[in-house]
């Protein structure tokens, strides 16, 4: 199995904040803003608001409403329609690289981004004074199918928005997830965390792209890194690239990897 750190959400070219880590320690991750796509933030809702008037309040400038809602992992902000399954879909030069790293069924995806600590101040959402930017894993999706023929797709699926890109469009691809994971059985194939403090990858005082990683991710590959990431008493992760596929070099090594994945999913409650 191999492990996909995935970057996802608004960051500081998509949206200008943040997603927030709610009061009660929802991660609300925040689909980029995208004219092109149908989806709007004010068709999605999170606890009687939706995320427009959530975003409103966290940034009074915003306006744009259209997003890519993409991976789409949180079952109930939406009405679903019979056959929903959490999608992921991904296209030209990032999904060719994850094609080259020879990504397949049964490799897992942990998708990160950027958040903050929200708190509720006169019944509005404000970020948290003095809370630190952070890097933090939110969700995760094993891959049960893959659609690389979007031509091919189930019509269930056609709600995507990669299933709405143009048909010839040769690097397009959606991946479907496992409807339970196969080393933990009782639990969903894709689900969104609920905040953990083990799920924060930022190192303690440092800015967002400085990481603390566990020692034996010194023996693994990360695409889009080098040795040269791995710093003094951090790692430095990369600006480029969406997708940053992790390969134990050791048995050893893929068994700690696979462990730290099975830790970070099972305390971590899903929703």
């Amino acid at each position: 199995m191999q492990i996909i750190l995935s970057r996802k959400g608004f960051d500081s070219a998509n949206g200008g904040i943040p997603s927030p880590i709610m009061p009660d320690g929802t991660l609300l991750s925040l689909p980029i803003p995208y004219e092109n796509d149908d989806m709007k933030f004010s068709n999605l809702t999170f606890d009687g608001k939706t995320y427009f008037e959530i975003i409103r309040e966290l940034n009074s400038k915003t306006k744009k409403d259209n997003c890519h809602l993409d991976p789409d992992i949180r079952k109930c902000i939406k009405e679903r329609e019979n056959g929903w399954k959490p999608l992921f879909g991904q296209q030209d030069k990032a999904q060719s690289h994850l094609k080259n790293k020879k990504v397949n069924i049964g490799d897992l995806f942990l998708f990160f981004g950027w958040f903050k600590q929200t708190e509720k101040v006169n019944n509005q959402l404000i970020y948290q004074k003095d809370a630190p930017d952070l890097h933090l894993i939110y969700g995760y999706l094993q891959i049960g199918k893959i659609h690389d023929d979007i031509s091919k797709l189930p019509s269930q699926f056609n709600y995507h928005p990669h299933a709405k890109i143009k048909k010839d469009k040769k690097i397009n691809c959606i991946y479907e997830s496992c409807d339970k994971l196969d080393f933990l059985s009782n639990i969903d194939g894709a689900a969104c965390l609920k905040y953990n403090k083990n799920l924060v990858l930022t190192k303690n005082g440092c800015s967002r792209s400085k990481w603390e990683l566990p020692d034996f991710f010194k023996q693994t590959k990360i695409s889009y890194h080098s040795k040269k990431s791995w710093r003094h008493d951090y790692f430095q992760s990369s600006r480029r690239g969406q997708e940053f596929v992790v390969t134990p070099e050791n048995n050893e090594t893929k068994e700690q990897l696979k462990k730290w994945v099975y830790d970070l999913i099972k305390q971590s409650k899903t929703n």
